[in-house]
């Protein structure tokens, strides 16, 4: 009895020891552990590998790839944690049917949620468009009845992995909406020096960072509810409570990108700072759709940042990944310990982060995990159903093929039906604004910049929800803004930013678009404009015409301008155009408004859709400037009216053509 009293109270104190968090008194200095830290990020609810748009298989995207990579990942490192970095549950026909169409039961897991529980995450964040669907919904499919105002409740079906989100707080109480931070403990396999594997506790803090600027970009969804931190001033917050929590590591699952400019509290990427505030031992990107560390991509925006590490994944000293989007590859961070001075230290000559992508540059994709199809099998063949409902015909191919060169099928249909639902909401609530002009503005939100199926196009014949989903991708709602003349120029020079700046004494190729402004912020703005661009002028000087109804714009010239919530909130930088100029808020989403036009025309022709105002100043180029676009289609272009010309130079052999345009 005594001898056994003995080797349970020696039991005891070697378990104590084991699980006292960041102090493995069991551990000598010189031990060592391999660990690997998985992410997912921008899944934007692409459960399957499918293009609910074009209703195919599209083997480059879909959670189910990224399983089998996830599966891989773990055979491969047995001390392993996975993450999910947020804009998870929006962004396909499948979120829209289940937040939208038909609203999920409080009872029923969300279809992202119920595929990404088969790997078990071990924790996640909020993104800014998980605020797209509005709180109460967020609310409900996160399982997280948080306190603000119109939000049910009820703890309804969330997913099986914790969500952290430590800068966003109740406007009515002051408490985070989701826990600040979170402690996840498992045991790994470390090895002493001499090489003995030993069992041990971990512990990772968590913390979670949505960017700040939410409140401009869902002011509808979240003005007077919520309140934001910046992302530094958070992490200063909560990290000395999480190192009290003797965590070993601490991890930031930071929803945004990479940006040293001089920091603000609502900088939208903020992790460049992030990385300089002591305590923070790794960073999970995400939100700029791109891949880090990615030094084989000459182009890439991270190569000659300061402090930045493209090739091995760090940031200011920091190891951190960004694991692109949409489901096309996984990140990795491979975390090589030391044990140092009685704690678990970064060996960061042997750590290092990369990228794994679902496909090999020849399209040869991995298998898809077959028990995530099945697991969401229902909720699928309900949204192809959805999507496949009739709403009328078109005569007219719409296409973003050639948005940024002039093309405005699809733009036209979006502007029109933004401008009639204005006036018509203007002739019932505001007969007051009846003698203002109303002009729409609108973007591409498919413009090539995912790849060569990165485009709208919906051919001539049957026009469907799909076909509405398609030209508006988003499930923003729609908001109009009352201008004068100086800011409407403001807001054309501020998309004309899209393209460069061309030489016409250059003898070189030049390149016409400047790939750093997302095509989402070259608005078209239609409604009796006509606007001409001199590309050989520098930024803010290139709107050297600007008519409205034949005559030319005066600077205090009152317009009503139809747009999204996003951009009447201010985002985009468009000068003078801060959210309060708004006259109209909404509560119709912006497709719904399109889907409603299209019915009234059930017979969409040519004549419906007004011609681009959309010029360019001449240009004599000695070399024409240079574009990329899906390969074939320059005779999209012809038919739908661009100003200029394009013609097909060369076939990349992915899909894409490079094009000229001579202005």
């Amino acid at each position: 009895m005594f001898r056994a009293l003995i080797a349970l109270s020696l039991a005891l104190a070697l378990s104590a020891c084991a699980s006292s968090g960041g102090k493995v008194s069991r551990l000598e200095d010189g031990a060592r552990a391999d660990v690997a830290l998985l992410e997912t990020t921008d899944l934007h609810a692409n459960v399957l590998s499918f293009d609910y748009f074009k209703g195919v298989i599209d083997p480059t995207i879909g959670f189910e790839r990224v399983a089998t990579l996830i599966r891989e990942a773990r055979r491969e490192n047995p001390n392993h944690f996975l993450f999910d970095d947020g804009d998870t549950i929006q962004g396909t026909s499948l979120a829209d049917y289940q937040a939208l169409a038909e609203r999920l039961p409080c009872t029923q897991e969300l279809a992202t949620y119920k595929a990404m529980d088969v790997l078990g995450y071990d924790a996640g964040t909020i993104g800014n468009h998980e605020f797209n669907y509005g709180l109460d919904f967020l609310a409900q499919v996160t399982g997280t009845p948080f306190a603000a105002d119109g939000v049910g409740t009820n703890a309804c079906k969330g997913p099986a992995f914790p969500l952290v989100l430590s800068n966003v707080f109740s406007a009515r109480d002051g408490k985070p909406l989701y826990r600040p931070w979170l402690v996840v403990e498992k045991t790994i396999t470390a090895y002493t020096p001499d090489g003995s594997a030993l069992q041990v506790p971990l512990r990772i803090g968590v913390l979670g960072f949505a960017p700040p600027p939410i409140l401009k970009w869902d002011k509808r969804n979240l003005e007077g509810k919520v309140t934001v931190l910046g992302v530094v001033e958070a992490a200063q917050k909560y990290l000395p409570e999480l190192r009290a929590q003797k965590v070993d590591l601490v991890v930031a699952v930071s929803h945004g990108g990479l940006n040293p400019s001089p920091y603000n509290d609502d900088m939208e990427n903020a992790n460049w700072h992030l990385a300089g505030v002591a305590g923070i031992d790794a960073i999970m990107l995400g939100h700029s759709h791109d891949t880090f560390p990615n030094a084989s991509n000459p182009k890439s925006r991270f190569n000659n940042m300061p402090e930045v590490d493209n090739e091995r994944g760090f940031v200011r000293g920091v190891p951190a990944v960004m694991g692109s989007f949409w489901g096309k590859a996984l990140g990795v961070i491979k975390l090589a310990l030391v044990r140092q001075d009685g704690r678990w230290q970064i060996a960061k000559d042997k750590t290092f982060s990369q990228v794994r992508s679902i496909c090999a540059k020849d399209q040869d994709c991995v298998a898809p995990d077959p028990e995530i199809s099945r697991i969401v099998d229902a909720e699928h063949r309900a949204t192809m159903k959805w999507v496949d409902t009739a709403i009328g015909q078109t005569e007219v191919r719409l296409s973003t093929y050639f948005a940024d060169q002039g093309d405005v099928s699809a733009l036209g249909v979006i502007n029109a039906a933004q401008r009639a639902f204005t006036q018509d909401w203007i002739r019932s609530e505001r007969p007051d604004l009846a003698d203002v002009p109303v002009l729409s503005a609108a973007a591409a939100f498919k413009g090539g910049f995912a790849g060569a199926e990165d485009y709208s196009d919906v051919k001539p014949g049957q026009v469907t929800i799909k076909s509405a989903a398609d030209l508006y991708l988003y499930p923003n709602t729609i908001a109009a803004v009352k201008i004068d003349g100086t800011t409407l120029k403001n807001w054309l020079e501020k998309s004309a930013e899209r393209f460069n700046r061309l030489d016409p004494q250059s003898a070189e190729a030049q390149a016409l678009i400047n790939t750093r402004v997302p095509t989402y912020n070259f608005d078209v703005i239609q409604g009796g404009l006509s606007y001409t661009i001199d590309l050989s002028r520098a930024n803010g000087e290139r709107i050297v015409k600007l008519d409205y109804a034949g005559k030319p714009v005066q600077p205090g010239q009152p317009f009503i301008v139809a747009t999204n919530n996003y951009r009447a909130s201010g985002s985009g930088g468009i000068p003078g155009l801060d959210g309060k100029n708004i006259v109209m808020s909404a509560e119709t989403t912006n497709r719904d408004v399109v889907i409603a036009w299209l019915k009234a025309h059930p017979t969409l022709k040519r004549g419906d859709i007004e011609a681009s105002p959309v010029h360019f100043a001449p240009l004599k180029l000695k070399t024409p400037a240079t574009f990329r676009a899906r390969a074939g289609q320059a005779d999209v272009a012809n038919a739908n009216g661009v100003a200029g010309a394009i013609r097909e130079l060369k076939d990349n052999g992915d899909g894409t053509a490079t094009y000229s345009f001579s202005p």
